[in-house]
């Protein structure tokens, strides 16, 4: 057990002295990408739901510190219950945000994010298409294990939406919340050109 402990506190010695030595980190200039997929179902008796989510996400580095991005995300959502009952939505997001990193060209950064999203929701089960807009402010950490592939943790913290419940009369709902539950947090890989 001694030496699989030493091998492994040797290979991560190893690959933190070789990271250090090739640059890692992000610069004016740089361009990364990363993003979401999911795809997933469940069954309990005659209950069933499924549903998949792609958003690729892009960014670019204006200055050492300051990076802009988007992102385009569809998803969709189907579930049945045993009597019949069917729940059946699809939603496109599009989606733009902007960031702040101290330390942008270290191995490891922390970053502060603001992001605004609009989403078309079409609630097949009502018969109505809702609009959503949504403005997050989160924080992030970056860590690169080579010189373009950097593993990223993020925490949206800070969050308002607004739905308009397909409009035509329909009350909007408004949402504001300060997310202080660190179980939400997400993890995610980034690849840098």
């Amino acid at each position: 057990m001694k030496k699989v402990l030493l091998s492994a506190v040797a290979l991560l010695a190893f690959g933190f002295a070789n990271a250090q030595e090739e640059g890692n980190g992000f610069g004016k200039g740089s361009t990364f990408v990363s993003g979401a997929f999911s795809i997933g179902s469940q069954s309990t008796g005659d209950n069933k739901s499924s549903g998949f989510e792609i958003e690729p996400k892009i960014g670019y580095f204006l200055t050492e510190n300051i990076a802009i991005g988007g992102k385009l995300g569809y998803s969709t959502f189907k579930a049945e219950n045993a009597f019949g009952d069917t729940a059946d939505q699809a939603a496109l997001t599009v989606g733009a945000f902007g960031r702040y990193y101290m330390t942008p060209a270290s191995q490891f950064s922390i970053f502060g994010e603001l992001g605004l999203d609009y989403s078309s929701i079409d609630n097949k089960l009502a018969d109505v298409q809702e609009s959503e807009i949504g403005v997050n402010l989160g924080l992030g950490l970056s860590y690169f294990v080579s010189s373009n592939w950097a593993i990223e943790a993020s925490w949206a913290g800070l969050g308002y939406t607004t739905n308009d419940n397909g409009g035509n009369g329909a009350e909007k709902t408004n949402s504001f919340g300060l997310g202080a539950d660190l179980r939400a947090i997400e993890f995610g890989v980034v690849y840098k050109f």
